[in-house]
């Protein structure tokens, strides 16, 4: 993998996120080596960040590196200077860009021109990076991924994409309930199906809570207005009356289902105090589980993989 750009969690076959989920687990129970020793990252932000910056910043660190944050207002990122001027100067200065955008042709802009690898830490498409994450956590939890049932409640945002996406190449199911209006797209559910054909896995779309949920391993729930969206706040708030993960939605779900939200959560939106506090909420491992999953890949893609 080294060299390599990963801007969608689907730039991965199923041999290479199986790699990094290993190599992840290997690193929080053992520890990391200064792999990345004397190699920097620039990380582009256009916008703010509490865990991926930190996990990120602290992940090279660990690995032996270093990052520069670098904000919109300090880049200017296709306003000030165009992105193919950005990422070519980068390029002289660092070993990887990981870039957290609002426009996934962004990322693609960077990789085009960047002479080292790029990493998504977020576009509106796509969230590859939490996926990891996230099937880090289930694996940890569960013990296995293929045939796990993840039952996503809410929007088809970026977040359930990539997950949906992890989901079918890992051999997992994955079934998501969200309003018509808010729906995972169907062209993504159709490639996350055409994976899961291959592994095993499968992807379904439902619009009721209930029927997503009853008999799941695991239950996952998003905001319902991420950022960027904060004019519909309102009409999303409407369209999701129902949706939201409480505990009797919970407890259709298997007696040893776990709870996971990618955090930050609106508390009495989507999910409800009782549950993200309760027994089965893992979502603060599910948080630092974002700092392994990151320096697998950081390790693979800018270190050798034979020395991890």
């Amino acid at each position: 993998m080294r060299g390599r750009d990963v801007l969608s969690i689907s730039d991965l076959s199923p041999e290479e996120l199986d790699f990094l989920l290993r190599t992840a687990l290997a690193m929080k129970r053992d520890g990391s080596r200064p792999v990345l020793q004397g190699k920097t990252i620039a990380m582009l932000f256009e916008k703010p960040s509490l865990r991926t910056r930190v996990s990120f910043e602290v992940g090279m660190q660990q690995l032996g590196g270093s990052a520069v944050y670098l904000s919109q207002a300090e880049v200017g990122l296709g306003q000030r200077e165009p992105v193919a001027d950005v990422a070519r100067v980068l390029s002289r200065y660092v070993a990887g860009i990981v870039a957290r955008t609002y426009a996934q042709s962004t990322l693609e802009e960077l990789a085009l021109h960047a002479e080292v690898p790029v990493v998504n830490a977020l576009s509106d498409d796509e969230h590859p990076c939490q996926a990891l994450a996230d099937l880090l956590t289930v694996r940890e939890k569960k013990g296995r991924l293929a045939g796990v049932r993840i039952a996503f409640v809410g929007d088809g945002n970026n977040v359930a994409a990539s997950l949906a996406m992890a989901a079918a190449l890992a051999g997992a199911e994955f079934v998501i309930a969200s309003p018509p209006d808010y729906a995972l797209p169907g062209a993504w559910v159709e490639a996350a199906r055409q994976w899961a054909r291959r592994t095993g896995g499968a992807v379904e779309t439902v619009a009721e809570p209930e029927e997503a949920v009853k008999g799941a391993d695991v239950v996952y729930t998003d905001v319902w207005t991420s950022m960027g969206q904060e004019a519909s706040h309102r009409q999303r708030l409407e369209a999701f009356q129902g949706y939201q993960v409480d505990e009797a939605l919970l407890r259709l779900a298997k007696p040893d289902a776990i709870f996971m939200h990618d955090l930050p959560a609106h508390r009495g939106e989507e999910v409800v105090d009782a549950v993200i506090e309760g027994p089965q909420s893992v979502v603060f491992d599910q948080a630092e589980n974002r700092l392994h999953a990151q320096k697998a890949l950081l390790a693979a893609i800018m270190g050798e993989e034979a020395a991890i």
